[in-house]
C-alpha cells in the first residue's frame, strides 16, 4: 500500500457515485478506500439507494443541477489529483459530469461502469449508457467494467479470454484508451485457481492475478477496486502499478471480510 507522509499535503481524490447506506459500496466503499492509501476524500452524491447485502431496492436520483452544485465547490477550493465516477444513473448526470471534467482538465479519471448490481436490479438504462460510452469513455484514463458490464457495453457474450480481447478493442473503439475488465464471474477452474484481470492499453494487454477465494463477500469490489486504483494514480503511481496495488488490495480485503449482513457480505477495506 502507498501513502503519503505526515509532512506532506494528501492528494484529493474526489468519488461521484451512488450512496449506498449500508456502508459496502458506493461513496463510502470509495472514502474508506481513498484514506486507505491516505488520501483525502472528497464525495459527490449521484444518486441514494436502498440496499443491503442482499440487493438493491430502489433509487432516488440527484438532478444534474444537484450534481455540478457539489461539485464546483470542490473544484474551486481544492487540486483534485483523481476521479472515481461510480454510479451514474441518468444522461444529465452524465453530461454534466463529463463536461465538468473536460472543462477544468481533470486528470486520472477512472470510470467504473456501474450498470447493474449483484442481484440484478438496472443502475442505469440504455440511454444513458449510450451517452455514458460517447461523453465518459474519451476522458478517461481507465474504465474498468467486470464481465457483465463489458458484455452490455460491447453488446456481445464473453466466455473466453479471446472474448475479452474482442471486447476490449470494442470499448477502445469508443474512445476509452485504457480498459481493464475484471474475471471475477469466471470460475476458478477456468483460470487455473487464479483471479484474473485483464489490462489493455494502447498496444498490449497485461495480466494482473490473484489467488482466487471462493466467497460470496463480494459486496463492494468493484468500487473498491477503482478507487484504490484511482488512490495510486492520485499518489504517483503509474496505470500498471496501480492497478495491481488495487488488485492485492481487493483480495485482502475479500479474504479479511467480516461476514456481515445476510446476503453478499461487504469487503474488510
Amino acid at each position: 500500500m502507498t501513502n503519503v507522509t505526515s509532512d506532506t499535503k494528501p492528494p484529493v481524490c474526489l468519488t461521484i457515485a451512488g450512496l449506498d447506506p449500508s456502508g459496502g459500496a458506493g461513496i463510502i466503499a470509495d472514502i474508506k478506500t481513498f484514506s486507505a492509501f491516505g488520501c483525502f476524500a472528497s464525495a459527490v452524491v449521484a444518486s441514494i439507494t436502498f440496499q443491503n447485502t442482499q440487493g438493491v431496492f430502489g433509487a432516488v436520483h440527484q438532478t444534474a443541477e444537484s450534481v455540478r452544485l457539489q461539485i464546483e465547490p470542490i473544484l474551486d477550493d481544492y487540486d483534485v489529483a483523481a476521479v472515481k465516477t461510480g454510479m451514474l444513473p441518468t444522461s444529465e448526470i452524465i453530461d454534466e459530469v463529463a463536461g465538468i471534467i473536460k472543462k477544468h482538465g481533470l486528470k486520472n479519471v477512472v470510470v467504473d461502469p456501474v450498470v447493474r448490481s449483484t442481484s440484478g436490479f438496472d443502475l442505469i438504462n440504455d440511454a444513458a449508457l449510450a451517452i455514458l460510452i460517447d461523453r465518459l469513455f474519451p476522458l478517461a484514463d481507465l474504465v474498468t467494467p467486470n464481465i457483465p458490464e463489458a458484455e452490455r457495453i460491447a453488446q456481445m457474450t464473453i466466455r473466453t479470454e479471446a472474448d475479452i480481447r474482442q471486447a476490449a478493442q470494442t470499448m477502445q473503439s469508443f474512445g476509452a484508451t485504457n480498459v481493464l475488465i475484471k474475471g471475477g464471474h469466471f470460475s476458478a477452474a477456468e483460470f487455473d485457481g487464479k483471479a484474473r484481470d485483464f489490462l489493455f492499453s494502447e498496444n498490449s494487454m497485461a495480466i494482473i492475478e490473484a489467488d482466487f477465494i471462493e466467497t460470496t463477500a463480494t459486496h463492494g469490489t468493484g468500487c473498491t477496486l477503482a478507487a484504490a486504483i484511482a488512490a495510486n494514480l492520485a499518489v504517483g503511481e503509474d496505470l500498471s502499478k496501480a492497478v495491481s496495488i488495487a488488485k492485492e488490495f481487493v483480495n485482502e480485503a475479500i479474504r479479511t471480510a467480516p461476514g456481515l449482513g445476510k446476503g453478499h457480505s461487504p469487503i474488510h477495506i
